[in-house]
Parts: structure tokens; sequence; C-alpha cells
């Protein structure tokens, strides 16, 4: 997994994060640190976050024999 795919799903996560607490307390974590959901600010993070979410569907498609190369081999001992 690339830095940049690993960003993006670190964005895609605290994105997922937010919209639990939207769900379940009616309260926009982004939009009370940021100064509402219309500031400027809280829109930037929301089109981030939104740009992670489409990086990581090449995630969903990527196939599962290119995460097994990626993946440190075991140590001998």
């Amino acid at each position: 997994m690339s830095a940049i795919q690993r960003i993006a799903l670190v964005l895609t996560i605290i994105g997922a994060l937010n919209w639990g607490l939207i769900g379940f307390f009616q309260f926009d974590l982004v939009a009370a640190i940021f100064g509402g959901q219309a500031s400027a600010l809280s829109r930037i993070v929301y089109g981030i976050v939104g740009i992670a979410g489409l990086i990581n569907l090449g995630l969903l498609f990527k196939p599962a024999a290119e995460f097994a190369r990626n993946e440190p081999k075991p140590e001998a001992r």
C-alpha cells in the first residue's frame, strides 16, 4: 500500500467516525471544530475526505495477490 493510500485510508476512517457521531449523537465534529458546515474550512475538510474515499475505491478492486506480495515476510527463527 502506498503512502498516499495509507493517508487516504486514515482520512476515510476519520470521515467514518464523523458520520458515526452524526448518526448516533447528531454531532458533527468537523463542523464544531471549523465553525459550522457552511464554513470554508469545513467544506475543504469534507472535500478532502471525499477525495480520500475515491482513492480508497482503488483498494476495493486491487487483486488479493498484490496485497500478499506487499506484505513483509516473517523472520526466520
